[in-house]
């Protein structure tokens, strides 16, 4: 016998009935309140999106709702519970939840509430998942919010950011210590910016966070070696790390002595770590399949931090261009998987098949040698930034600021690779920038280069805050 379901088409809301109900066809839906629950027959379910885990009101914010969270703690209690081979649809808010606009103003950057990202949809349970098992996770496909023009980074729109040195600072930050903003524009799969003129290049488009929630024993670990770290330099600006902040803590449904003692404990969401977390993974895209360790009953997965679309290192800090949108996802569980396949801490992931393919390349290398000189002894960190900063030198000379350069490193889908890792005293890290991206030859030639106009360039916060 068929099933029928009664779905709301304004919040995504669904309730299966077998058989066929006798109740209204249409009737006020019991989440959100509108008039929007209808009846639908197996006839035309195929033409809508998955069920929704979590359907999020854009509109709203994260204070408001129960369902988001932007801190890491195994009480923090789940909001859903996910069956095992099923295929469910996410919505996820922009990692600042709203605070960033569509203007030409980097004051917002600047001024960016760091103590409460990353506005995270979950937990999920995931039925069955237990400690010491793998959790499944398929991303079947991921987008800005759909259908939608509006304010909210995501409706349209997406937003790169230097971030100022005072406020987490950049890969770069001792070359540009300032708050700047350069904002794109989507259409289709495509996206265009005001702020750098010129270029036009297809989204990787990803989820910069994803994760499974830490034990007790794995959250004091965190908690002690990055306190040891802090220690070793208090003052630091910006500081090694960031410690447990009760400050802009948002923790579901939590409240009253059992919030406080959670805020008090629970990790930050900016670094990643073995349960995943914020890794800023370019090619973790749709079609992708992530194994997660579960280290808490029920694995309580966490998802957020969308980008339309990321260079190799996330280079800028906020440098992705972030948006909130929808993720669909299938879950299952591999029962005693950490043992079986040696996977007790970080996940592992096979890349989906997606996005664009570009052929022609510009690449630059760099070596484990300071700006002043000083020899480094294979400090492969120091090779990527060094081919980074030969990047933004060559790309100057086409008419762009410096700024200009680094904002697009951040946010087109360059490659970035370890090149040489063994040739004592120099590492080697190499960049690839995609020719095609560009409105013009950016290739060597006798003939010069192309200079562009620049248009309004990147907003800089004129106060440095």
């Amino acid at each position: 016998m068929p099933i029928y379901e009664f779905r709301c088409t304004q919040c995504g809301d669904f309730e299966a009935t077998h058989p066929m109900s006798t109740a209204p066809k249409k009737q006020p839906c019991p989440v959100c309140g509108e008039d929007a629950r209808k009846l639908f027959s197996p006839a035309n379910l195929s033409t809508l999106n998955s069920p929704r885990a979590r359907a999020i009101d854009s509109a709203a914010r994260t204070a408001e709702t129960p369902d988001v969270h932007n801190r890491w703690h195994p009480d923090i209690p789940p909001i859903a519970t996910l069956k095992r081979g099923e295929s469910y649809r996410i919505d996820c808010r922009e990692w600042f939840d709203g605070a960033i606009k569509n203007d030409d103003s980097a004051d917002d950057i600047r001024d960016a509430p760091l103590n409460k990202v990353h506005a995270l949809s979950g937990p999920f349970a995931v039925e069955g998942a237990e400690p010491g098992d793998l959790l499944i996770v398929d991303i079947l496909d991921v987008g800005p919010i759909p259908q939608e023009q509006g304010a909210l980074a995501g409706q349209g729109w997406g937003y790169t950011g230097i971030f100022a040195q005072k406020n987490g600072g950049s890969f770069l930050v001792d070359q540009f210590p300032d708050a700047y903003k350069a904002v794109w524009d989507f259409q289709g799969g495509e996206c265009t910016s005001r702020h750098i003129p010129g270029v036009r290049f297809t989204g990787i488009t990803h989820p910069g966070l994803m994760g499974t929630a830490p034990s007790a024993d794995l959250l004091k670990k965190w908690n002690k070696r990055e306190g040891d770290l802090i220690a070793t330099e208090p003052n630091r600006v910006p500081p090694l790390a960031l410690p447990p902040e009760p400050d802009s803590a948002i923790l579901g449904t939590l409240s009253g002595s059992d919030f406080d003692r959670v805020a008090s404990e629970a990790a930050r969401t900016a670094p990643p770590r073995e349960n995943g977390g914020n890794q800023d993974i370019k090619n973790f895209t749709k079609g992708s399949r992530v194994f997660y360790p579960v280290f808490v009953s029920g694995g309580h997965l966490s998802m957020g931090d969308l980008h339309f679309s990321q260079g190799d290192g996330e280079i800028t800090f906020c440098g992705g261009i972030e948006m909130g949108g929808f993720i669909d996802i299938h879950v299952d569980v591999i029962k005693d998987g950490m043992d079986t396949y040696g996977v007790s801490e970080n996940a592992i992931f096979m890349p989906g098949r997606n996005g664009p393919v570009y052929s022609e390349w510009l690449a630059f290398s760099g070596t484990s040698v300071t700006l002043d000189g000083e020899q480094r002894y294979l400090d492969s960190q120091l090779s990527y930034q060094r081919a980074i900063l030969h990047a933004i030198d060559y790309l100057s000379k086409f008419g762009y600021s410096k700024e200009q350069a680094y904002l697009l490193l951040g946010a087109a889908p360059i490659e970035g690779r370890f090149s040489g890792v063994v040739d004592i005293p120099n590492s080697c890290a190499t960049v690839y920038i995609p020719t095609e991206i560009f409105d013009f030859d950016v290739r060597p030639s006798a003939s010069g280069p192309f200079q562009i106009d620049p248009g309004m360039g990147a907003p800089k916060s004129l106060n440095p805050g």
